[in-house]
């Protein structure tokens, strides 16, 4: 099988443990199947391996994706090595195998008023009195809400995923260039986005005055973001996170979910910065991830419908 290749190459590729065993799984299933040298592969081989899975083990296109997906690694891992000449994989494709999910995209006036929206009814409306009689509980419930704020208008502002908030620091932001450094990761890369002249003003106050607060729950760190004492245990926000979403959801019948935030940030750097550049803002590793983002820009393809196929009403 040429583990050791096969392995190394998706180490090179920061491909996560997890991907690594299911795609060493498929990759071992098929050459069982196949039962010859993979030196000799060709891709009608392939394309008659695709037609057994559908046929014997009754899988549909999405999961025959999965298995084209880790060949086609596996092949090039061969190729790279001078292992194979060509790559039997490269061009096959599998139709009704795309299913990106088309959300309501929200302009960007609209996430601002999503989040402004968030702040009078959860930070300077929201009525505590409930809570008049425990006054560490109001406390805790006061500082969580102001961190629930700082942290959505990173995701409405900057576009990031829930899982990047926990890793940023106060090192990371340069007020005076008025930047954020994201950290990268297995899925992620590493960038510098802008920080939104409607939000320096709550990232300030966050910082400077609800911050300290929550460190004497806390003790000393240099995370932006962390989580109170009873919350300890909850190092990605998961607790919060459904917080706040469940709370946008009663302020915006629209919203479903922070991925639908991120894909509308997304798709407005499509339209205003082009496709590379949305890429590097996004931390995308590979532009085919940027370029699923491309469905939901659902205007211009009706104006482009429009154009080839005008309709007079």
């Amino acid at each position: 099988m040429d583990k050791e290749i096969f392995v190394n190459y998706m180490e090179s590729k920061n491909h996560a443990q997890s991907t690594q065993k299911s795609y060493l799984k498929y990759v071992e299933h098929f050459l069982n199947w196949y039962k010859c040298d993979p030196i000799n592969c060709k891709k009608k081989d392939i394309l008659d391996y695709l037609a057994y899975l559908k046929k014997y083990t009754r899988q549909q296109n999405i999961s025959r994706r999965s298995s084209l997906t880790a060949l086609n690694h596996y092949f090039t891992a061969l190729l790279r090595a001078d292992i194979l000449s060509q790559n039997p994989v490269a061009f096959i494709k599998l139709q009704g195998t795309n299913r990106k999910k088309l959300y309501k995209i929200y302009t960007p006036d609209e996430l601002m008023q999503l989040a402004d929206n968030f702040y009078v009814t959860f930070i300077s409306g929201f009525d505590d009195s409930y809570l008049k009689n425990d006054k560490t509980k109001k406390e805790m419930s006061f500082l969580s809400r102001h961190r629930n704020y700082a942290m959505l208008t990173f995701i409405v502002y900057q576009g990031l995923r829930t899982c990047d908030l926990s890793k940023i620091s106060l090192n990371d932001i340069d007020f005076n260039k008025a930047k954020i450094k994201i950290t990268g990761g297995k899925q992620c890369t590493s960038r510098t986005l802008p920080i939104q002249a409607t939000q320096m003003g709550a990232l300030i106050h966050y910082i400077n005055t609800i911050r300290p607060l929550f460190l004497d729950f806390c003790g000393e760190t240099d995370k932006l973001f962390f989580s109170l004492s009873t919350e300890q245990h909850d190092k990605t926000f998961i607790k919060p996170i459904k917080k706040i979403t469940k709370q946008v959801k009663t302020i915006d019948r629209n919203f479903t979910s922070f991925a639908q935030i991120r894909a509308s940030v997304i798709t407005h750097w499509i339209q205003t910065e082009g496709l590379r550049k949305a890429q590097y803002l996004a931390g995308h590793r590979h532009i085919n991830a940027t370029e699923e983002y491309l469905p939901n820009n659902l205007d211009d393809l009706i104006n482009d419908i429009n154009k080839l196929h005008p309709f007079d009403f």
